[in-house]
């Protein structure tokens, strides 16, 4: 991980030198909790500022990256990383929590999160991937195999937001995958079954093949409906 995350920042310096302000990792990797069947590096840019000039000098880089596994690089200017934590309360609470600083300055450590909109903005994701996943499922019950990745590649989104739910909650949430599941069952009152299943074929500890995922799928929507609603509750 180490060697192609050097390579990253030796060529965002190359290409960018003193406009180059911050290169930070977060996300899974970031937290230990990264998977590389299933996790992808997360790399937040500061750059001076942002022009078709700038945009253009990271397009090879960004296409090299892809080509790593791992989608483009998020590009931000110092000012926009201080003035859209609000909008952005989720992504930026995360970041803060859990990161790595491979370049430059430290912009991550001191941001201030407003979190006016965070209450909102978690139960909206809720409910956006909800009616996604839906929508997905809805054309694959009858193909196993691409029914179970739909759902194996969708805890790692949910596990994201049932974290937040129990922040809103006032829960020292973990950031552990199975232990955010575990905490939430705790809180909101769902089985777990179903969640802690996905992640044994997501971490490897039963053979996808042995897993049938339409017996999964009633107590996975059910539950992410509980939580959806615990934090709509929060609102009244």
């Amino acid at each position: 991980m180490d060697k192609v995350l050097n390579q990253l920042v030796e060529k965002l310096q190359k290409a960018y030198g003193d406009r180059l302000i911050s290169v930070v990792l977060y996300g899974s990797a970031a937290s230990g909790d990264h998977h590389p069947k299933f996790s992808d590096f997360n790399i937040l840019c500061v750059l001076a500022a942002i022009t078709p000039r700038e945009l253009g000098e990271s397009e090879e880089i960004f296409r090299w990256w892809r080509e790593q596994g791992s989608p483009a690089p998020l590009l931000l200017t110092e000012h926009e990383l201080n003035t859209s934590t609000d909008c952005f309360a989720i992504e930026f609470l995360d970041i803060k929590q859990q990161h790595r600083l491979l370049h430059g300055k430290d912009v991550v450590s001191p941001l201030v999160v407003d979190r006016t909109f965070h209450r909102a903005q978690v139960e909206h994701d809720l409910r956006a991937k909800l009616l996604r996943l839906r929508q997905k499922a809805s054309g694959m019950l009858s193909d196993p195999d691409l029914l179970r990745r739909l759902l194996v590649d969708s805890i790692s989104t949910f596990a994201v937001l049932f974290r937040h739910a129990l922040t809103l909650h006032g829960v020292d949430a973990p950031y552990r995958k199975r232990e955010v599941i575990e905490a939430a069952h705790r809180q909101f009152g769902f089985v777990s079954g179903p969640f802690e299943r996905l992640l044994d074929i997501r971490e490897e500890r039963v053979k996808a093949r042995d897993v049938e995922p339409a017996g999964l799928l009633a107590g996975y929507l059910e539950g992410i409906g509980m939580v959806i609603d615990a934090v709509d509750r929060l609102e009244k």
